[in-house]
């Protein structure tokens, strides 16, 4: 390579993190004006920039990998209905089909096409999740589409700078929260507005007309760096299957990987049929969880775009659960969506020799609750006396423990979503969070011990009952631990009082009693038994794991002061096999 060469690579690698920078102030001023907590607290959005042909050149650090991944491919198909030399500075389109965007529809993308001397350069897009969009919206509840809420086609929200007036209204009086959803709208449009301003400042500051160059050297390098590091793995077809909670019987997903020396192919097929429910997954999604869980293990270091998404090729059986055609119901599909990275390690565990963490609880378990007239099973003349609301709370179990490190507690993965605030829970809502705290023993054990779930308890602060939709696994079956460590805890959903409630589904929670959530821990990794004493003496003083658990799963006798009791703690090892 001749230092020229050399000179226009390092220029290329410039301009390819600011592009990086730009898209991450994108998110970041998405995340700052946004009115609804699953944006502003949580960070549940996505945020990236095209070329001219819809190919995505670079994404925020700060997103969700079901919104950025699925969101990939979202352009293009909003291109196919609106051509690029169709639209005019200042035109803004909108949409929410679950099948061309992320899922579901109270995830709302925003496309906004860049011109620069009057000409199209590039297109911006981001997505967030609405608090609300009408219908049962994600309970799970929903028998088609048509049920879960305000479907938005490809269409034009600002029109050569105009607001679509008529849209909005429509918007406005098909939602519960049309300030919260609006409010999240308009910053989805200021956010790509300010990416497009940077974009072109961009330009400015080194010369370019277009970004043709730039683009085609970010996607070559891409798909060359990913394909490096696929081509290091031995090349074969690895099996993995995985139970979840289901519906009323538990389901099994199925998946073969294939690694070549093109790229790494996925399939899905034996996984289960379609449901009436809305729990099933469009392809997008499938693809976008799937294509996670493979990047971070084969090539984490390769930025996130179009050409190394490409090297991962995920298939699914046409109307089977994981490919669910339209007018399915999908309101809930991050239920089941959220675990196929957990799946695809369990495959890619056979072909990495440093080994893949354990299962962790995978899907999130956001609190959904609302009150008011008509969302709960209470006599309507109560009813009318309390104040409505309707809030969704993020909040996670915890994730499986890594070969080395321990799993993280109270953390999203593979969502990446932030747990919000009680304080903003209780701002926003009548309610009244008692509890949320580290759930003791729910990590499963190992050498590296899984992440711990959370334990929350929250009541009605209007003497007034409240109703909670829940769509949660990994109630009835575990996180797996890997190489001999062992499952993750189970969750749970109940009232203070004691009745078990269910783990998909709406419930009452009356006046005077709480609602209760156990999340799940992640699993374990490696031997209990080879788990130093000192961190075992460290969690049971931090609470993570309990005195009896110590001596009974880990083998680690605890004088009354919490120290480690080493003549006990030997003696207890010997005379008893590692757990299996």
């Amino acid at each position: 390579m001749s230092p020229s060469d050399k000179m226009s690579m390092i220029h290329y690698q410039i301009m390819w993190n600011r592009l990086i920078s730009v898209v991450e102030e994108q998110a970041q001023t998405l995340i700052r004006t946004a009115f609804g907590a699953p944006t502003r607290e949580a960070g549940d959005v996505s945020a990236g920039v095209y070329d001219t042909q819809g190919r995505m050149l670079a994404q925020a650090v700060t997103g969700t990998p079901g919104h950025v991944n699925s969101m990939a491919m979202s352009v293009g198909h909003a291109l196919k209905k609106f051509p690029l030399d169709g639209l005019d500075d200042g035109d803004v389109l909108i949409f929410n089909d679950p099948w061309i965007g992320t899922g579901h529809l109270n995830d709302i993308v925003v496309v906004t096409p860049i011109f620069r001397r009057r000409k199209p350069v590039a297109l911006f897009a981001c997505t967030l999740h609405v608090v609300d969009i009408g219908g049962v919206g994600v309970s799970g509840g929903g028998k088609q589409i048509y049920e879960e809420g305000l479907f938005l086609p490809p269409t034009k929200i600002v029109e050569a700078g105009r607001l679509n007036q008529w849209l909005v209204d429509i918007i406005a009086a098909n939602v519960r929260e049309s300030v919260q959803v609006l409010g999240d709208v308009f910053s989805e449009i200021s956010s790509n507005d300010v990416g497009g301003r940077r974009l072109l400042a961009m330009m400015d500051e080194f010369g370019l007309e277009s970004l043709d160059l730039l683009a085609e050297h970010i996607l070559t390098e891409s798909r060359r760096a990913s394909l490096e590091a696929i081509t290091r793995l031995p090349f074969g077809t690895y099996h993995n299957s995985m139970t979840v909670d289901g519906l009323d019987e538990p389901m099994v997903f199925k998946a073969a990987l294939t690694i070549g020396p093109d790229g790494i192919d996925v399939d899905f097929a034996g996984s289960p049929g379609i449901v009436n429910k809305g729990i099933n997954v469009p392809l997008c999604y499938t693809e976008a969880y799937t294509s996670f869980g493979v990047k971070v293990v084969v090539a984490p270091h390769v930025p996130n775009n179009a050409a190394s998404l490409a090297t991962i090729r995920v298939t699914a059986p046409e109307g089977s659960l994981l490919n669910a055609p339209h007018p399915a119901p999908v309101g809930g599909r991050g239920s089941f969506g959220q675990m196929l990275p957990d799946v695809v390690m369990g495959c890619l565990q056979q072909a990495v020799a440093a080994g893949v963490p354990a299962e962790g609880t995978s899907c999130l378990w956001n609190i959904r609750m609302m009150g008011g007239y008509g969302r709960v099973d209470a006599p309507s003349a109560t009813m009318l006396r309390a104040t409505p609301f309707n809030l969704t709370s993020f909040h996670s179990g915890g994730t499986g423990a890594r070969p080395r490190q321990d799993g993280m507690s109270a953390t999203a993965f593979p969502s990446g979503v932030r747990n919000v605030p009680v304080e903003v829970t209780e701002t926003m809502a009548p309610l009244l969070v008692w509890k949320k705290e580290f759930r003791t023993d729910s990590g499963g054990a190992g050498r590296q011990r899984g992440g711990l779930g959370q334990l929350m308890e929250i009541e009605s602060a209007e003497a007034m009952p409240f109703a909670t939709m829940s769509n949660f696994d990994r109630v009835r079956f575990p996180p797996r631990g890997r190489e001999g460590g062992l499952p993750g805890a189970t969750g749970r959903v109940s009232l203070a009082s004691g009745e078990e409630l269910p783990g998909r589904g709406l419930a009452t929670i009356p006046a005077g009693d709480r609602l209760r959530v156990e999340m799940p821990g992640g699993g374990g990794y490696g031997d209990p038994f080879a788990r130093a004493p000192d961190l075992v003496a460290e969690d049971v003083a931090f609470g993570y794991i309990s005195a009896e658990a110590a001596a009974t799963i880990y083998g680690v006798v605890l004088s009354e002061t919490g120290e480690v009791d080493l003549a006990g703690t030997e003696t207890l090892r010997a005379a008893r096999k590692p757990a299996a």
